[in-house]
């Protein structure tokens, strides 16, 4: 459960165990090639004030682009959440605060584990460490062994 009445959490902490579909309109936008569903599990707690913490874990497996010789890659995506939701409008500049509408009655954490999702996605990926990658020329897989392309000598 993703959504939370904020009356529940009056009681004590909340639960937010729950999967979201790689199809999820959450996910629209993203081009983010998600193999299967996106794993949630934490808990929500009310602190100090009106403020809340989410404590939590996503995870989710993804096929990326090698950025060597485009191979498809699985990654196995990881992210502990430790963050802070509240309507205090000072607060917005801290990178792990999520604002809440002032009058908020249900904390959705929905758009949380989008953005946290998408900061766990490695900026690049490789197949292998020793990827020969693609010729620059003809865009042969050099992996699979050199090309016919003619090179040129190497300046000295």
């Amino acid at each position: 459960m993703l959504k939370i009445a904020i009356r529940d959490l009056t009681r004590g902490p909340a639960e937010t165990d729950g999967e979201l579909s790689p199809a999820d309109p959450i996910f629209a936008g993203l081009e983010l090639p998600l193999e299967g569903p996106v794993s949630v599990s934490g808990q929500l707690q009310a602190t100090e004030g009106d403020d809340f913490l989410w404590r939590g874990v996503i995870r989710a497996d993804a096929v990326l682009a090698c950025r060597r010789c485009l191979a498809e890659v699985p990654v196995h995506l990881r992210r502990e959440v430790d963050v802070l939701l509240t309507s205090d409008p000072d607060a917005a500049d801290d990178p792990s605060v999520y604002p809440l509408p002032p009058m908020a009655v249900q904390i959705d954490l929905t758009g949380v584990v989008r953005e946290e999702l998408v900061l766990e996605v490695p900026a690049f990926v490789v197949c292998r460490e020793d990827c020969a990658g693609l010729c620059p020329t003809c865009g042969a897989d050099l992996n699979a062994g050199p090309c016919a392309c003619v090179r040129s000598a190497e300046p000295a």
